[in-house]
């Protein structure tokens, strides 16, 4: 495919700062004075990975494969290829349709829903291919924005009824209905298409992008498992079984510090429920907050009975840098086992960013449309992605040699 001259391939050094105020534009350059502050955010960027449009998934519960098809696209320009907008719901629909599969085999004890872990995008690039998404837009119900709520709820209604077996037996057409819902709401998925004047299947297409679905690894943190050695990701998105690769919590955060700083972008999947995660101030952190036994005989607990709900309200009222908690290996489990963290949203790291105070962030591209104060992306701390990451997707080349090692990664 024709080169992209404009792009760089790799990750690219930037000096660019953004600060924000109350009521300011973000974009405004920040001034010396501005840096010296804390009732606000001054990012500069160090590390910048080409990155693609940010798109919205709107209401659909599709966040995996907006992820996973922005980080190929990010790929694609990485190896040099041209800027692609790729078909995110061509993945969705085969994804469905080998869900609606497995849960009547598995006599419906899987997961049937809109739901999907970082594995799903490459899956689905290996077993089926890729398309543009000029060529399928997956928008055939009469709405301009994906709105999967009536197709979530009857194709997971219809197919519950066939697994009850109301015939005492499973149909030979069951699955031409599945098909027949999901050409409706998402449309006919062409056996070939045009793109760029040159005739395509799916597999041909996902063949000429250059991109080898088994060349990512993906990768995890948890103790209830040993280090270096794969197994079957526990939450209910991973309806494929994939394994996922554990190693420690520091070895995680070098492969992602090391695939930024050289160019890769990385697929995270993360917990996003956090009263410290800011959508509209386009932050994410964990303050610490104040110890019961600090309180106890201080003027405020004296003349203000403050709950433990008011006090944890309090902690999240930040504007701009504070203390964060420090996060160890043993309290990312107990967050875990807890469910305090949980398997919520999927996404794509971009970059790396340091606040006024020299504190590090993770640049990360959402998939919630471009009209927050980052234009669809958001800076995440790093306790923050230490402590609620569920696991990353990146190339194997991005994995430090020593660290690749350990893991049995062939290069």
């Amino acid at each position: 495919m024709k080169k992209l001259l404009t792009l760089a391939a790799g990750a690219t050094l930037v000096g660019q700062t953004f600060a924000f105020h109350a009521g300011a534009d973000p974009a405004v350059t920040s001034s010396d004075s501005d840096s010296l502050r804390l009732d606000t955010f001054v990012f500069t960027e160090v590390y910048s990975v080409a990155t693609t449009p940010v798109k919205d998934q709107n209401k659909s519960g599709t966040c995996w494969c907006f992820a996973g098809t922005s980080f190929f696209e990010d790929e694609i320009l990485r190896k040099g290829g041209d800027t692609m907008d790729l078909s995110e719901m061509f993945t969705v629909r085969n994804c469905y349709a080998d869900k609606a599969d497995r849960f009547v085999r598995m006599y419906g004890t899987t997961n049937l829903a809109a739901g999907g872990s970082i594995l799903d995008v490459p899956y689905v690039w290996k077993k089926y291919g890729a398309m543009p998404e000029q060529a399928y837009a997956g928008l055939e119900y009469g709405e301009k924005k994906h709105v999967h709520g009536e197709l979530d709820n009857g194709l997971r209604a219809f197919v519950s009824a066939v697994q009850k077996k109301p015939n005492k037996k499973i149909s030979t057409a069951w699955r031409k209905a599945v098909d027949g819902i999901l050409d409706a709401y998402l449309g006919e998925v062409p056996a070939t298409f045009t793109y760029n004047g040159k005739t395509y299947t799916p597999r041909s297409f996902a063949d000429a992008t250059g991109i080898n679905p088994d060349d990512y690894v993906a990768l995890t943190s948890f103790t209830h498992y040993p280090f270096y050695e794969d197994y079957i990701f526990d939450v209910p998105d991973n309806w494929l079984n994939g394994k996922y690769m554990n190693i420690p919590l520091e070895e995680l955060k070098a492969v992602t510090d090391n695939a930024l700083k050289n160019g890769y972008p990385v697929v995270w999947a993360a917990d996003v429920s956090e009263p410290g995660f800011k959508w509209r101030e386009g932050v994410a952190m964990i303050p610490k907050g104040k110890d019961e036994a600090d309180m106890n005989g201080t003027e405020l607990s004296r003349w203000v009975k403050l709950t433990a709900n008011e006090r944890q309200n309090d902690r999240y009222k930040f504007s701009g840098p504070v203390a964060e908690i420090e996060v160890t290996q043993e309290l990312r489990q107990e967050m875990y086992d807890s469910q305090e963290t949980t398997d919520d949203h999927g996404m794509e790291l971009v970059g790396i960013a340091t606040d006024q105070t020299g504190k590090p962030y993770y640049k990360v591209k959402n998939s919630w449309d471009n009209t927050q104060k980052y234009g669809g992306f958001f800076y995440c701390s790093e306790p923050y992605f230490l402590a609620k990451t569920l696991n990353i997707l990146v190339h194997k080349d991005a994995v430090p040699k020593d660290i690749a090692k350990k893991i049995g990664l062939k290069k």
